[in-house]
C-alpha cells in the first residue's frame, strides 16, 4: 500500500464502524501509520478481524450509535477529530428489505449526524463517506437502459459518476439519499466531504455469511450446502478490501482537490454469482455444493463501475484479484471457523 505517513501521523482520526469488516482493515492501516484512531462500535465479535488482529488494544473504542447525534458530536469534539471516515451503516441488502426503517435511520440519519458534527466542529479537515454502487439504482428510466443493463451497440456500459442516483430498493434509496445529503453539505456549507462508491467488497474479516464469498468459505469449511439467494446470474464488481482502504486514504490525503465529488472504485473481476463459484472452485480445487433460492426482490441484476475518473485524477488502481487473494482468504476463514 502507498505511504501516507506524512499526512496522517499523529492526526486524530475517527472511523465510524471501525470494528466492522472494511473498517477494521482501514483502522489497521491507520494504526500502522501512527495515527490516533478512534472508532465507534455497537457490538463486537471475538472472531472479527478487529479482535483477531488485536486492534482493540491499539485504538480508542467508543460505544456510540451514529443515529445518536449528541453521541457523535460529543465524540468529535472530545477527541478533537481531524479526519472522519464514515463507514458505519446497515450494509446488508436483504436486511434492508425486511427492516427498511432501521436501514434508512442508520444510513441516512447516521450520515447526517456525522456531517452535521463536522460542520459544527470546523477543525475537521475531511469527511470520507463510504457509499456503494447501489446508490445508482437500476437506471431503468433512462431510454437506453433495460433492467439495469445499459447497451451501446450491444456492449454493456459501466456506471459513471455522472449517472443519476435512482435507487428504488430500500437499501439503494438509503445510499442515494446519503450521497445527495453529502453533496448538499459541500454545496451549502463548503464542508470538505467526498463520497466513495464501491462494488462488492471481499476479504479477510467479512463475517456476513449471507454474502457470496463468506458464504462459500463457510460452506466449504463446515461441509455445508451453500444457499444462493438470487438466481445466480446477478453480476457485480468484486474488489479486495485492501484496495478499498487505499482508495479511502488517497481521497482523504487529497481532499482539497476532490471535495464535493463522488468517485467510483471498481475492478476487473466483474462476475456473476455462478462465475464466482466457478472461479473459487478452480482456485481452491474444491467442489462447492449449492442450492438456488431465487428469492432476491427488486435488486439490480447487473452492475459494474467505470473507475476511470479516480484512475486519471489520482492514479488509483486495484492491486489485487480474486485469483491472487482467495487462498489466503480461505486460510483466514479456516482459522476462525
Amino acid at each position: 500500500m502507498q505511504s501516507y505517513n506524512s499526512k496522517f501521523k499523529n492526526n486524530n482520526i475517527l472511523v465510524t464502524g471501525g470494528t466492522g469488516f472494511v473498517g477494521s482493515h482501514l483502522v489497521e492501516e491507520l494504526v500502522s501509520q501512527e495515527a490516533n484512531v478512534i472508532t465507534t462500535f455497537i457490538s463486537t465479535s471475538p472472531l472479527s478481524y478487529f479482535f483477531t488482529q488485536g486492534l482493540n488494544k491499539k485504538v480508542k473504542m467508543v460505544h456510540v450509535d451514529v443515529c445518536n447525534f449528541d453521541g457523535v458530536f460529543d465524540m468529535v469534539t472530545k477527541f478533537e477529530i481531524d479526519y472522519i471516515f464514515h463507514l458505519a451503516s446497515q450494509a446488508l441488502v436483504e436486511t434492508a428489505f425486511y427492516n427498511p426503517r432501521r436501514t434508512m435511520e442508520s444510513n441516512i440519519m447516521g450520515t447526517v449526524n456525522v456531517l452535521e458534527s463536522a460542520r459544527l466542529y470546523s477543525k475537521v479537515k475531511a469527511v470520507v463517506v463510504a457509499s456503494s454502487d447501489k446508490a445508482y439504482g437500476k437506471l431503468s428510466n433512462t431510454p437506453e437502459v433495460s433492467f439495469g443493463l445499459r447497451f451501446t451497440s450491444g456492449v454493456k456500459v459501466k456506471y459513471k459518476e455522472t449517472d443519476p442516483l435512482k435507487g428504488d430498493h430500500p437499501y439503494e434509496v438509503s445510499k442515494s439519499a446519503a450521497d445527495l445529503i453529502s453533496y448538499a453539505y459541500f454545496k451549502t456549507y463548503k464542508l470538505p466531504v467526498v463520497v466513495t462508491r464501491f462494488g462488492n467488497i471481499y476479504g479477510e474479516g467479512d463475517l456476513n455469511f449471507s454474502r457470496i464469498i463468506p458464504g462459500i468459505m463457510k460452506s466449504l469449511i463446515k461441509d455445508e450446502v451453500l444457499d444462493i439467494r438470487s438466481d445466480g446470474k446477478y453480476t457485480r464488481d468484486y474488489l479486495y478490501v485492501k484496495d478499498v482502504v487505499s482508495g479511502y486514504l488517497l481521497l482523504a490525503k487529497d481532499i482539497d482537490n476532490v471535495k464535493g465529488e463522488a468517485f467510483n472504485f471498481g475492478s476487473d473481476d466483474t462476475l456473476s454469482v455462478f462465475e464466482v463459484v466457478e472461479q473459487l472452485e478452480k482456485s481452491l480445487k474444491k467442489k462447492i455444493l449449492y442450492k438456488i433460492l431465487d428469492r432476491a426482490k427488486n435488486e439490480i441484476p447487473y452492475q459494474s463501475l467505470d473507475y476511470s475518473k479516480i484512475k486519471k485524477r489520482l492514479g488509483w488502481k486495484h492491486g489485487h484479484s480474486l485469483k491472487s487473494t482467495i487462498k489466503n482468504i480461505y486460510y483466514w476463514y479456516k482459522q476462525i471457523l
